[in-house]
């Protein structure tokens, strides 16, 4: 199968298209803020209503889903994500089935939930209900897209990962390459995830913030 990776950076959040045999996969969709901007990329590098075969949600967190409503009525597209943090989005609740208080959060992204309010109730995020809900080891063949669904809970209790088998990962936010930006919900997830993830054939990481990395500097 043929799988085209575009990186699209919305305001320091990635999205990424994957482009397939069969049309196209939208990983993630960033901020509200920056759906035309998103909209215009989507529409320069072919995606038309009926080819955008599937939007998958590493996690339900507004910057990775506010554009979600929009993309599935404009391009007539399923959106699939883990039914552990479906609530954050039917309800527009970001601490939705997460702890009280979180095991870790830097100082960094204290600020920048400061500055989006990104995990509290938000009256501007446009709820919506996913399509199809995904789980560990489901494999998204019948969508044209050679890869299948790791189930990643630390930072939410519904992360997933996407592992190709080219051993490219999509992993949302439980890997950064951002200095100093960390949240984790469940510290106990969060270590089981990162034990599950070295125990694959990775080759090269997608993360949610920050530029791509090999997993070979992840894993020394």
């Amino acid at each position: 199968m043929t799988q085209e990776i575009k990186t699209i950076n919305l305001s320091g959040v990635n999205c990424y298209l994957i482009k397939t045999d069969d049309g196209y996969i939208l990983i993630d969709t960033g901020f509200s803020s920056k759906c035309s901007y998103l909209d215009k990329v989507l529409e320069s590098a072919g995606v038309i209503p009926g080819n955008l075969r599937l939007i998958i949600l590493t996690h339900g967190d507004s910057d990775h889903a506010d554009n979600c409503a929009y993309l599935c009525k404009k391009y007539d597209a399923k959106i699939a994500m883990h039914y552990d943090d479906s609530g954050m989005v039917e309800h527009g609740d970001m601490s939705w089935n997460r702890k009280a208080k979180p095991d870790k959060i830097s100082i960094t992204f204290r600020v920048m939930t400061m500055i989006f309010g990104r995990l509290s109730k938000s009256g501007n995020f446009n709820i919506f209900k996913p399509d199809i809900y995904i789980g560990d080891g489901q494999d998204l063949s019948e969508y044209g897209f050679d890869a299948k669904i790791l189930h990643l809970p630390g930072h939410s209790k519904g992360s997933i990962g996407i592992l190709t088998s080219g051993g490219d990962l999509f992993c949302g936010d439980l890997l950064y390459n951002f200095a100093g930006f960390s949240f984790i919900d469940d510290m106990a997830d969060f270590q089981a995830s990162i034990k599950k993830l070295k125990c694959l054939k990775i080759n090269r990481v997608y993360p949610g913030h920050g530029k791509p990395f090999p997993m070979s500097s992840f894993i020394k």
